[in-house]
């Protein structure tokens, strides 16, 4: 898979997970992708206060991008 395939992955990804975060308040954002093996992504809105936003980003955001682009190891939230 080229490095524009794996963008265009992860950005399908955000996509599907992002109307659950836009319905409490939140949204995330591309921030860059490392090596075809990081993701770096920044939480928005409410989304930066939220108490669950660790388990969000790991539970939710993490295994959408693995299952679209298995080949990332991590994503890792930059605020």
């Amino acid at each position: 898979m080229t490095s524009e395939e794996v963008r265009l992955n992860v950005e399908k990804a955000l996509e599907e997970i992002r109307p659950f975060l836009v319905s409490d308040g939140g949204n995330i954002s591309l921030v860059s992708i490392d090596d075809d093996k990081s993701v770096k992504v920044r939480l928005e809105g409410n989304c930066i206060s939220c108490s669950v936003n660790q388990m969000t980003l790991k539970s939710g955001v993490e295994m959408t991008i693995k299952k679209y682009a298995p080949q990332i190891e991590e994503v890792i939230n930059i605020n």
